[in-house]
C-alpha cells in the first residue's frame, strides 16, 4: 500500500525527534539529580544518593506533618502543634531538607535546573496527593518582581506548576503578592524570620472572590521555621477559604534548621 504524504511526513518527524534525543543524550548524558554523577536516567538519583534521601512517611503530626520515632496512633499531634497551631489546616513535606534532597533543592534554585520540578513534584504528589487533587486551586509562595527579574523565575512556582499538570487542579498565580522585597530568610532565627516577612504578603481582590469557601494548597520548596508559609496563609484567610493545606518538597527537622 502506498504511503500518503501525511504517513510519510509524520515518519520523517519520528525519526528526526528519534535523532534529536540521541544527540542530547550524546552531548548531554544523564546525571544524578543531586550529586552530578552520570546517570542512568535523567532527573533521577544515583544508587548512593538515592539511600541518603530520608522520605517522610507515617507516623507523623496529622497538622505539621512532622514524623513521630513511634507510633502513637490515629489524629495525634505534636507538642509543637498544640502549643501553637499554624494559620493552615496541615502541612506535609515529602522529604527532610538533608544531605541528597538539599542539593536538589539548591539545584533547582540557584543552579537554574528547572527540569527537576516535575521529579521533584512526583515526591511532593506521593505525600500530599489527596490534598493536591481535592484542591480548587494551587498556589506558589510569590516572589517579589525585584528578586524575579534577577533569577527569571519562581522555583516555587515551577513546583506548582508541574504538580498542576500531575493532578489536574488549576494553578493561581496573580491572585496572591509578595508587596514588599524581604531579606534572605537563611541564618536568621524563628523571630527573625517572623519579623522579616511580616506584612509581606497580600490578596488581590480578585483572588478574595475566587478563593471564597475554596481549598487552597499553597506550595513552597522547603519548609524551615513555617515563617514564610505562615504569613502567606495569613493573606489568604482573608478570602475565608474552606480549607488550607501547605504542601512543600522538604522540611527542615529540628536537627537540619539553620
Amino acid at each position: 500500500m502506498e504511503k500518503t504524504p501525511i504517513a510519510i511526513n509524520g515518519a520523517l518527524k519520528g525519526v528526526a525527534r528519534h535523532t534529536v534525543r540521541l544527540v542530547s543524550h550524546f552531548l548531554f548524558p544523564p546525571a544524578c539529580a543531586a550529586c552530578g554523577r552520570l546517570s542512568a536516567q535523567a532527573n533521577a538519583l544515583c544508587p548512593q544518593c538515592w539511600t541518603g534521601v530520608r522520605f517522610i512517611e507515617r507516623p507523623y503530626c496529622e497538622v505539621l506533618g512532622t514524623p513521630f520515632s513511634h507510633d502513637l496512633g490515629d489524629g495525634i499531634l505534636s507538642a509543637d502543634a498544640i502549643a501553637n497551631p499554624p494559620p493552615f489546616d496541615r502541612l506535609r513535606a515529602a522529604v527532610a531538607y538533608s544531605g541528597p534532597a538539599r542539593s536538589i533543592v539548591q539545584n533547582l534554585k540557584y543552579r537554574d535546573r528547572l527540569e527537576l520540578a516535575t521529579m521533584m513534584a512526583g515526591w511532593m504528589m506521593r505525600a500530599a496527593g489527596d490534598a493536591v487533587r481535592d484542591a480548587d486551586f494551587i498556589i506558589p509562595v510569590p516572589l517579589h518582581r525585584s528578586r524575579f527579574f534577577v533569577r527569571q523565575f519562581n522555583q516555587s512556582a515551577e513546583l506548582a506548576r508541574a504538580l498542576s499538570q500531575l493532578s489536574g487542579t488549576p494553578m493561581a498565580v496573580h491572585e496572591l503578592i509578595r508587596k514588599r522585597r524581604t531579606s534572605q530568610q537563611v541564618g536568621l532565627g524563628l523571630r527573625q524570620r517572623e519579623e522579616n516577612v511580616r506584612g509581606a504578603f497580600a490578596l488581590s481582590d480578585e483572588g478574595r472572590m475566587r478563593f471564597a469557601g475554596k481549598k487552597l494548597v499553597l506550595v513552597d520548596d522547603v519548609y524551615t521555621t513555617g515563617a514564610t508559609v505562615s504569613a502567606c496563609t495569613r493573606a489568604l484567610r482573608r478570602a475565608k477559604p474552606q480549607d488550607i493545606s501547605v504542601v512543600t518538597f522538604a522540611m527542615a527537622l529540628p536537627e537540619t534548621i539553620s
